[in-house]
């Protein structure tokens, strides 16, 4: 049963690599994967305790009779409900990020980038677009960010070349940016919470590896492209009421929101509290304020403060959390089978080097999503003083990430947010490897590089 629940994983995940080609959506294969395999783990529950968690679960029967009932209850009480509770960590804080930037957007927080962002000189354009890119990434999830920049980038790029060009960039910004910090990607936050890094030396950690590989394929993009380019001149977009909301009133939303979420790594020091909780708080204060600020215009009858964030945001944001739930639960029960320490002690013994691990994983991340490969490479060690690589703030939990970070960028495909783009800018694979793929993987490997010298001094 151990072979069998490691090969649904297993054709799982190469099902997610080639998404492109079966057209069966990733967020479907990782819950199915999860279902499956804790279905199949708890028909043969008892195997599985016996040689897992013997001690323990004689601790749990005290004076219980032990059959297949018990079992079960053991297994959903004790060991399902961990990985749920994990699991709901990261859901809980992408929701309320979400809402965060929901609320930041309906009451036209970002309106003011698209002003001051569009200039005819294409250049400085390109760097505007990344830099705002860059620095909204590395404080709200990648998804939002990579949908709210493409939309401003569309709105003021009138052609399809320039937009595929420019959005391109914008995506490199995104990863990097959203690698810099432990709540700008999942993979981050999935260490965070685990106990392998702390916000701070994180980012210190990671800053020049990820301006590098930023900064490096923008820099040589945009010497490429000419002096000036066509933009629309379009206002701003309507938004109902909240268009009467005042210039200090929107900037008091954006210091409530994005000032909160720069509190959530103090507030998780200060309380040990999970960092979702941080980010709750930090929603529940917006939405006060939101109330407080529009309550004349909520009030009226008829009058309501109308717009929304993207559809498309909505629908990608809760398609990111069920592919996270799926492949936490997933991996879950393939640990729980014994099959990923064996794994673990099989990588140890041939490479136990974790520059080649890392090196590894950004291979697989080009073609496997970027949160899969690294999850998975993640859940091969537990956090331990005993190794200097694998303690807290260790060198094997920083390349990992950012290994992932690099093969996402590399053809594209490795994250959600490569796929956004690529969907929302038409960018196809082949030009996206004729034109981009050379530059990414070169600033990958000199990113790559500098984080491991970093590392070792």
């Amino acid at each position: 049963m151990t072979i069998l629940i490691t090969s649904i994983l297993i054709i799982s995940l190469l099902l997610i690599a080639t998404e492109r080609q079966t057209n069966i959506n990733k967020a479907t294969l990782a819950i199915f994967a999860a279902t499956l395999g804790w279905v199949l783990y708890i028909c043969f529950g008892a195997d599985f305790v016996a040689s897992q968690h013997q001690n323990e679960y004689t601790e749990f029967l005290g004076g219980l009779t032990h059959n297949s009932d018990v079992v079960k209850e053991y297994i959903a009480r004790n060991i399902f409900l961990p990985y749920v509770g994990h699991a709901a960590e990261i859901v809980l804080f992408l929701l309320a990020t979400m809402n965060i930037v929901e609320i930041l957007h309906a009451n036209g927080c970002f309106d003011f980038l698209t002003v001051w962002i569009r200039t005819r000189n294409s250049r400085l354009l390109m760097w505007k677009l990344t830099a705002v890119t860059f620095i909204m990434s590395a404080n709200l999830d990648n998804i939002s960010t990579i949908i709210l920049m493409l939309t401003i980038t569309n709105s003021i790029l009138p052609r399809t070349k320039d937009r595929m060009i420019y959005g391109s960039t914008v995506l490199l910004a995104v990863i990097f940016g959203g690698a810099l910090t432990v709540i700008g990607d999942p993979t981050g936050l999935v260490l965070w919470n685990k106990g392998a890094i702390t916000a701070s030396d994180y980012s210190l950690s990671m800053l020049c590896p990820c301006l590098l590989a930023w900064i490096l394929p923008t820099f040589i993009i945009s010497n490429r492209l000419s002096s000036t380019i066509e933009i629309e001149q379009g206002s701003l977009p309507y938004r109902g009421d909240d268009t009467k909301l005042n210039t200090w009133q929107r900037l008091l939303f954006f210091f409530v929101g994005i000032g909160g979420l720069w509190f959530i790594p103090t507030f998780h020091d200060i309380t040990k509290l999970p960092p979702f909780l941080g980010a709750l708080c930090v929603l529940s204060l917006l939405w006060i304020v939101h109330e407080l600020v529009n309550h004349s215009l909520l009030k009226e009858s008829g009058h309501r403060i109308s717009s929304k964030s993207p559809h498309r945001m909505q629908y990608n944001t809760i398609q990111q959390i069920l592919y996270i739930v799926g492949v936490i639960l997933a991996l879950g029960v393939v640990t729980e089978t014994g099959s990923i320490t064996w794994f673990a002690e099989q990588i140890d013994s041939l490479i136990g080097n974790v520059w080649v691990i890392g090196a590894i994983t950004a291979l697989l991340s080009t073609v496997l999503d970027s949160f899969a490969s690294c999850i998975t490479m993640i859940s091969l060690h537990d956090v331990t003083n005993s190794d200097p690589y694998y303690s807290v703030g260790g060198a094997y939990w920083k390349v990992l990430s950012f290994g992932t970070a690099i093969g996402g960028s590399i053809l594209g495909i490795g994250s959600i947010s490569g796929i956004i783009m690529m969907q929302m800018q038409g960018v196809t694979l082949k030009w996206y490897m004729k034109y981009i793929t050379p530059l990414t993987l070169c600033a990958g490997i000199a990113a790559f590089l500098l984080l491991c010298i970093q590392l070792t001094i």
